[in-house]
Formats: structure tokens, C-alpha cells, sequence
């Protein structure tokens, strides 16, 4: 509701009450001046100031706050552990400001964030409940319950939200947590219908529509359009925006706020003359899905065929501006998702090719192709060309094939338009595949550019390679008795775990300790002398009370894991990315018959697979070169001899 008053206060006011909105309950709602110029400077000041607003909270008190969230959530989901991206502050900093980054035009949305916010929501509970903290697999799934909320809430999807935490956030799931993310997405949409945000009846979010008329056959050819569409736009999204925001990195990165007010003040300006792109993005999509015929209430005369040659310039014009719009401004310094301008983009596009399709039948009803039609002029309905359009380019775009459909499906209640969802969404992945060769969506390439220590669907290939050519040989460790002074000197190595063994001769492992717990247990023990003796093991605790602090002996077998992964040194490389991807450890050991002879984690995993890919690539070019060569050699003898054939 905060989102929608900021970004309505842009246009208006409410006259009798001011905390209302254009969209809840205000008869009285009007301009702020009857002068055009006003009102447009009164716009585009208020998006600089909502941006300038959003920016600087960021910068000043949460720099994590900034993005999407996706990709650090999906990293910490995988075993990467960043819990700073889960702290209070920036839950605080995210929720706070990401109202005021929507209501400043950029084209940003709100899904994403709410994902993260949804995550730290659910580290923050699980916090009060030691079981379910300290341990990595509980954490895990609450994590991925509390995406599925996240995107429930986002777009009123219970369903949509489970089916996305399983295809995006995680590579591996069960069945138990299949339940847990249902509830929690469940749990999360009943709160959101009983707050009832938009005041509205039965509608959780803004762009939420029915159809009651239903497809033809003739439409196919534009369904596979839209589907060409979706793939070359997020093939394009995708590769221009990680050009941008690798230039944000080298010359923006430490003007984050100055950015983003530029951004609002350029968008703002350019958005302001076209309706569709000054309206808010998701009222200007519940005004483009929607079905016309019979509907008295009419906004920018998308319904109106005297004003078809309108509406087909000013989508035109939406979709190519949103789209540069959202290259250079997804991935600046506010909380920013990626999935309402994606969606925005697409209605505007499937909008034009249905109003273009609805002008080529009303222009030539009695052509046989338009037989199914039966003269009625309302046959074709271009709302759901939109509503398929921003399909496609989602799915252009996150590369999530399952859950666009299910959240369509759920939003509108539509099931005879399944087969055309469909059609337009493996259009949409046969183009995206044949252009960037099967990559991942956009958050795993933020994921890769980021160079985050997490493998994604990018990283299944085959390896015929064991480990032991990968791991780490020279292994840091902790003996299983070791000095205070000794302890400290390996903790300044500052590696996140470190294994036990029995002594640095014989290597036995004991089992492997997180250097954060160890550090906080030192600090912990008042007045420990250097000289003090740490046991690592299972023999109960041993303290004399009375004994010289020099002389004390610590037993911290609570801080040990004991039953630490570890595998043979023969085990195949592809066999330890599926422990990594499916069970999410942060280190495993490379043990043989209880010896520790290495260390292995997934940056190591990472660099190898890369140098690999990079050595076939190689080795598949100089193939290439040499056939040519053999080609062109051949091609010269032959004419060689067809000119001594002549002589």
C-alpha cells in the first residue's frame, strides 16, 4: 500500500483524504495543478527525491540491501555461507526503502526483494530456535520455504511459489520440503488476502484478471511470435545488462547514489508523455490484460478502436524504452528486482501484436482463416496476448520454464489458454537455447560475474577426473591437542573450517572444526593464558580448578563435528559437484582410510571445470583450424589438378 500512495502522489492527490489513493476508495482523486508543466516537473522532482531516498539509506546504513537478493540467497541455499545478507539491518534497510525505489519510475520490481526479505524474515525467526539454527540442512529448508512465500505474496501464487523455490532456488528437494514451502506459501497469500492491500474484491495483486472468451487456431502464429519475442529479449537483457553492469563496476561503483538519481531523473523525463510508462508498472499491466467489450471504465483507450494506431505506437514505443530502461538500471545501488519490468515489458509488446491481430481481422473478417471467428467483432481478445507476452519474457529473462505458467494460471483462472502458454513458452526456450547455448537465467549470471562459489545448471557436464587432482594438498590443521599460542598462529590463516587430526605425522583425521564457533569459545574462557592446552576429542572435559592458568587444560570437543563428509581420493569430480550442488557443504575432506591427504571445496571445483571447459575450447578450435587447413589444402591440389587436366 506504501508503494502504491508513493507512486500515485506523483499524478495527484486525494482531496478528501490524503493517505488514500487513486486505487482505493477516493472519489475525489485529482491532478495536483490544471498546468501540464507542473505536474510534469511535480513528477519527476518526487522520483528523483523517492530514488535520492532509497540510494542514500543504502549506501549510509545497508549496503547489502542493494539488488535483487536472488543470487546471495541461492549462493547460501547451496552452502555458501554470507549470513550478513540475512542480518536484521538489512531486512530493516530493504523493507524500508524498496517502496520508495518502485514509486521512483525505475524500472524495477519488487519480487525479488521480497524473496530476500522473505529469507531474512526466516533466519531471523529461526534464530530464536537453537535446533533449527545451528543446523545447516533445518536452515536450508526454511530458507526455501521462505522464498516460496516470498514470491506467493508477490504475485498471490501460493503454488507459483513453491514450484519456484524448487526450479530456481535449490537443485535438489524432497518431499517434506515440497510441504513445508506449500504451507509457508500458503500461510503467506491467507495474510495477504486477509490484509487485503489494494481494498479490492478477491484481488491480491493489482494486474490479477479473468477471461471468458477463448482462443482460435489462427492465433497460434502470434502465440510463436511472442515466444520469438520472449527469447530474443531475454537473451538480450541478459547479455547487455552484464556488459552495463561490469562498466558500473569499474567507473559507477563508488557513486551508487549519484546513479540512481540520474536514473530517476532521465526515466522519470522520458516516462512522463507516454501513459503506459508513467502509470506504475503493475496497474499498467492490470490495464493491458485486460478484457475488453462491455467494460465501461476505459484507461489510455486500449479498448478503443478509433485509437488502435495510438495504442500500437505507444506500446511500441514502451517496449523498446522499458527495455533500455531495465539494462542499465537492474543491478544499481537500490533494491531492485527484475521481474515486474520483465513482465511490463512483455504486456506492452503482447499488447501491440493483439491490437495489430485484432485490427487485421476486423479489416478482413470474411477471409477463411478468421472462419472459427463467425463475424463476431470482439473475436480476437488482445488482453491475453499481453498477459502471454509477459510470460515470455520472464521466462526470456529468469529462464524458469514450470513457474511462469503456474503463477499465469493462478492469476487468472485461465486453464483454456494452457495450450498457448505453452507454445509461446517453448518457443521462448528454443530460441533462448539456440542463442545463448542452454545458459542460465539471469540470476546465475549475476551469480558467475559475482564470481560467488556456487555451481549452477551451467556447471552439469561431464569430467573424467578424480579428485585428488583438484583438491588442496597442503591442509591447515588443528591437532587434536594443540597450545592456546598454536591455535591462534592456524586461526590467522583465516579459512572458515579446519580439520583435526591426531598429530601432523600420522594425519588421522579426528574431525573438523568452523573457525567462527572456535574463536568464539576461545573468547569466551575468562583469563585464558597462552600456554593453556586445548583438547580436541571425546574424552570428557578435563579442568582442574585449581591448576596454574598456564598449566589449564580445555576440552572444546563441543565445538567438533565428528562426523565430517569425506571421500576417497579416486572419487570422480562429477560425483563431488553432485555432494556440493544436492547437500550444500562448505569444505570435504579428502581422506584414505583415515589419513587426510587433501581438501576440497568449490572454488576449487570451479577452477578446475573452468579450466577444462577452457583446454576442450581449445582443443575444439585447433580441431577446426586444422580440418580447414586440410580442407583448403585439398581444395587447391584438386584444383591444381583439374587446371593440369585442361593443359
Amino acid at each position: 500500500m506504501v508503494t502504491v500512495w508513493l507512486a500515485n502522489i506523483k499524478t495527484g492527490r486525494c482531496v478528501d483524504k490524503i493517505w488514500q489513493t487513486s486505487k482505493i476508495m477516493c472519489d475525489s482523486w485529482t491532478k495536483w495543478t490544471d498546468w501540464k508543466l507542473l505536474n510534469y516537473s511535480i513528477y519527476v522532482l518526487l522520483s528523483v527525491i523517492f530514488a535520492f531516498i532509497a540510494a542514500l539509506a543504502v549506501k549510509k546504513l545497508s549496503s547489502r540491501a542493494a539488488g535483487s537478493g536472488i543470487s546471495e540467497i541461492k549462493c547460501i541455499i547451496a552452502g555458501f555461507e554470507n549470513k550478513e545478507y540475512l542480518r536484521w539491518p538489512v531486512l530493516l534497510v530493504k523493507t524500508c526503502t524498496l517502496p520508495f525505489a518502485i514509486a521512483s519510475g525505475l524500472s524495477i520490481g519488487k519480487e525479488g526483494p521480497s524473496v530476500h526479505v522473505a529469507c531474512c524474515v526466516g533466519e531471523l525467526v529461526a534464530s530464536l530456535f537453537p535446533y533449527f539454527h545451528k543446523s545447516k540442512l533445518k536452515m536450508r529448508e526454511i530458507l526455501i520455504a521462505a522464498s516460496a512465500a516470498g514470491v506467493a505474496c508477490a504475485f498471490g501464487s501460493p503454488i507459483g511459489g513453491v514450484i519456484f523455490s524448487i526450479e530456481e532456488m535449490t537443485h535438489t528437494y524432497t518431499t517434506k520440503m515440497i510441504w513445508r514451502s506449500f504451507f509457508c506459501a500458503l500461510a503467506a497469500t491467507a495474510m495477504l488476502s486477509a490484509l487485503n492491500p489494494f481494498q479490492t474484491s478477491g484481488k491480491l495483486v493489482l494486474f490479477q484478471v479473468t477471461y471468458d472468451k477463448n482462443w482460435h487456431f489462427f492465433e497460434i502464429i502470434y502465440f510463436i511470435l511472442l515466444g520469438i519475442f520472449g527469447g530474443l529479449f531475454g537473451s538480450l537483457v541478459i547479455k547487455l545488462n552484464m556488459l552495463y553492469v561490469g562498466f558500473r563496476r569499474r567507473h559507477l561503483s563508488e557513486n551508487g547514489i549519484s546513479e540512481a538519481v540520474i536514473l530517476a531523473l532521465i526515466t522519470s523525463v522520458i516516462c512522463y508523455p507516454n501513459p503506459f510508462l508513467r502509470t506504475d508498472m503493475t496497474e499498467s499491466m492490470s490495464i493491458l490484460f485486460r478484457e475488453c467489450g462491455g467494460r465501461e471504465e476505459e484507461d489510455f483507450g486500449v479498448c478503443d478502436n478509433d485509437r488502435n494506431w495510438s495504442t500500437i505506437n505507444s506500446t511500441l514505443l514502451a517496449t523498446i524504452v522499458r527495455t533500455v530502461l531495465l539494462i542499465i538500471t537492474y543491478g544499481a545501488q537500490v533494491p531492485a528486482g527484475i521481474f515486474v519490468p520483465s513482465l511490463a515489458i512483455g504486456a506492452t509488446f503482447g499488447r501491440l501484436v493483439g491490437t495489430i491481430s485484432k485490427m487485421l481481422y476486423q479489416a478482413n473478417p470474411s477471409l477463411g482463416i478468421f472462419s472459427e471467428c463467425n463475424n463476431d467483432m470482439n473475436c480476437i481478445t488482445p488482453g491475453t496476448y499481453a498477459l502471454l507476452g509477459s510470460a515470455a519474457t520472464l521466462s526470456g529473462v529468469m529462464r524458469i520454464w514450470v513457474t511462469v505458467p503456474i503463477i499465469i494460471f493462478e492469476l487468472t483462472g485461465a486453464l483454456t489458454y494452457i495450450l498457448p502458454t505453452m507454445i509461446v513458452l517453448i518457443t521462448t526456450k528454443a530460441i533462448s537455447d539456440f542463442l545463448s547455448g542452454g545458459e542460465a537465467g539471469i540470476a546465475d549470471q549475476m551469480i558467475k560475474f559475482n564470481q560467488m562459489p556456487v555451481l549452477t545448471r551451467e556447471d552439469e557436464h561431464y569430467f573424467n577426473v578424480d579428485i585428488s587432482s583438484v583438491m588442496t594438498r597442503d591442509v591447515v590443521v588443528i591437532e587434536e591437542e594443540m597450545l592456546v599460542r598454536d591455535v591462534d598462529s592456524v586461526l590467522l590463516n583465516a579459512h572458515s573450517r579446519y580439520p583435526i587430526v591426531n598429530n601432523r605425522e600420522d594425519m588421522k583425521l579426528v574431525g573438523y572444526v568452523d573457525a567462527g564457533i572456535l574463536s568464539q569459545s576461545l573468547a569466551s574462557i575468562p583469563g585464558l593464558s597462552q600456554q593453556a592446552v586445548l583438547k580436541f576429542s571425546n574424552k570428557r572435559t578435563i579442568f582442574d580448578a585449581d591448576a596454574e592458568p598456564d598449566q589449564a587444560e580445555y576440552n572444546l570437543n563441543d565445538t567438533v563435528n565428528d562426523i565430517p563428509m569425506t571421500i576417497s581420493p579416486t572419487t570422480s569430480l562429477d560425483v563431488v559437484m553432485k555432494l556440493f550442488k544436492k547437500i550444500g557443504p562448505s569444505v570435504i575432506l579428502i581422506a584414505k582410510q583415515g589419513v587426510v591427504e587433501g581438501i576440497v571445496t568449490v572454488k576449487d571445483v570451479l577452477r578446475e571445470t573452468e579450466m577444462i571447459k577452457v583446454g576442450n575450447e581449445r582443443a575444439i578450435s585447433a580441431t577446426k583450424a586444422s580440418i580447414t587447413e586440410d580442407l583448403i589444402d585439398f581444395w587447391n591440389k584438386f584444383k591444381q589438378r583439374l587446371i593440369n587436366v585442361q593443359l
